[in-house]
């Protein structure tokens, strides 16, 4: 957690460019991609005319389909992240006047363009008008696009091809922008089937099979997190944890909360549904199984982020910190696994920055010896990970006068010298990060606590011991 201390390529900026696809190796990436490229080429020659059959053999074959729909969906997104990227590389060919290659290039995203609306045809239970306008628009644009840059291979004439340049970047940027319309709306759409889904069934597995659908699509990004949120997806959430019959699924449940949570709308939701005090009394209630209270501290560590500007008007969380609290560390003492201690004591460290009393809270409940006690297990506090948050609730807590005796009693200071020299065993950057985030959260306790002389002392002394020991 932290510590305290309009130009026309604009447009093809398209919510559904999923950047962490980028960051995985080159050759995975284009088997991934192969087999789209390959069906692309081959719509080139059909011409995007799909093989039609008859109405009852289609409706066969949906229902026989081994995808779901989160399968089709990432499907849908990997296409679209196909074609922005190819209309990217477009802009950047037009700037270059590589007119040859800016048309092979437009005639592959019209064919993309086609096969997509085509895949989506065939597990789309529905359409609606305005989605078939928007098609229209952007298949009759594609068309336009593929015609303007062939005409413009027929002439070598400079001062011609300046003149149809901004022709052509303007009918580019209208293709990005027409796309961009159609992939949001077909978002909002599965959102919408998937979130009626929840509103009108009973069933456990329906309603199970829809939150896994939900997770997998807020898993796309903040923008995905905006739709599924805007279209009462919060709500929806809430509303299962609020029924004793869906127990089962309330771990999932809360785990996609977490992630809908991180932007600004899934919190006004949040707080319009008084999500907080449905938090409290999943906590609190010593019925729910340990998962079920792990996530949801993972949904309070989400919406007490440091990192996000507007959790400070959380209101409602104030009116019931000292149970959550109370709570979180009763869950940190009774971990039974790494995985549940981290979320608790990110929940925790999170809550220190919101609001100072959770500091006094923490002193008040024995806090501190309850984390280093755990710190001495190493089934529990496993990862650097881990250490972070405990040092940052020491750090925030090392404030009050009253906490030095604390850390003294429990070999407190032994533990945040060794914390000085925090190194990672993997050498995984996310790992090194950590541990340098431990070494300097360990050091600014210290220099904290040193106002107590009985700490400057043990600090002094155990330094000491290091030296002579080296």
């Amino acid at each position: 957690m932290a510590f305290k201390g309009e130009d026309h390529l604009d447009s093809l900026s398209l919510p559904v460019q999923r950047m962490h696809l980028i960051q995985v190796d080159s050759v995975q990436r284009w088997m991934e991609d192969l087999k789209l490229m390959t069906d692309c080429e081959c719509m080139c020659i059909l011409q995007s005319k799909p093989i039609s059959i008859e109405k009852e053999e289609q409706n066969e074959l949906i229902l026989s389909s081994q995808y779901s729909t989160c399968d089709n969906l990432q499907l849908l997104l990997k296409r679209a992240w196909i074609i922005s990227t190819e209309l990217t590389r477009i802009a950047q060919k037009l700037e270059k006047n590589r007119w040859q290659r800016v048309h092979s290039m437009t005639v592959r995203v019209n064919c993309h363009v086609r096969s997509m609306m085509n895949e989506y045809s065939t597990f789309s239970r529905s359409s609606s008008e305005e989605m078939h306008q928007l098609e229209k628009l952007l298949v009759d644009k594609c068309s336009e696009f593929t015609a303007f840059t062939e005409r413009c291979l027929q002439t070598e004439d400079e001062e011609i091809l300046k003149s149809m340049k901004s022709c052509v970047n303007e009918t580019l940027t209208t293709v990005a922008q027409y796309f961009g319309q159609l992939i949001e709306l077909v978002l909002t759409q599965e959102a919408q089937n998937l979130l009626r889904q929840i509103e009108l069934s009973g069933s456990l597995y329906v309603t199970e099979s829809a939150v896994s659908s939900l997770f997998s699509l807020a898993q796309e990004g903040a923008h995905l997190c905006r739709i599924i949120a805007k279209e009462g997806g919060v709500v929806a959430l809430f509303k299962i944890c609020r029924q004793d019959c869906f127990r089962c699924l309330y771990p999932q449940t809360l785990r996609t909360l977490a992630s809908i949570c991180c932007v600004e709308e899934g919190m006004h939701q949040l707080e319009k549904v008084d999500g907080i005090l449905c938090l409290a009394d999943i906590l609190t209630d010593t019925s729910h199984s340990e998962a079920t209270h792990a996530e949801a501290a993972a949904v309070i560590a989400q919406i007490t982020s440091p990192h996000l500007t507007f959790t400070q008007h959380l209101s409602s969380f104030l009116e019931n910190m000292e149970e959550i609290v109370t709570a979180l560390v009763k869950l940190c003492q009774e971990a039974s696994s790494g995985e549940v201690f981290l979320l608790a004591s990110a929940a925790l460290a999170n809550i220190t920055f919101f609001d100072t009393m959770a500091c006094e809270i923490l002193l008040q409940l024995n806090a501190v010896k309850i984390l280093l006690a755990a710190c001495s297990d190493k089934h529990i506090v496993d990862t650097p990970y881990s250490r972070d948050q405990v040092v940052t609730i020491l750090a925030n807590m090392s404030v009050l006068d009253q906490c030095a005796s604390e850390i003294i009693q429990g070999n407190g200071v032994q533990l945040l010298m060794e914390m000085l020299f925090e190194k990672s065993s993997s050498g995984n950057p996310a790992e090194v990060a950590a541990c340098e985030r431990v070494q300097q959260k360990s050091a600014v306790t210290l220099a904290r606590l040193s106002r107590d002389p009985e700490v400057a002392e043990a600090a002094v002394k155990l330094s000491c011991k290091d030296v002579s020991s080296a």
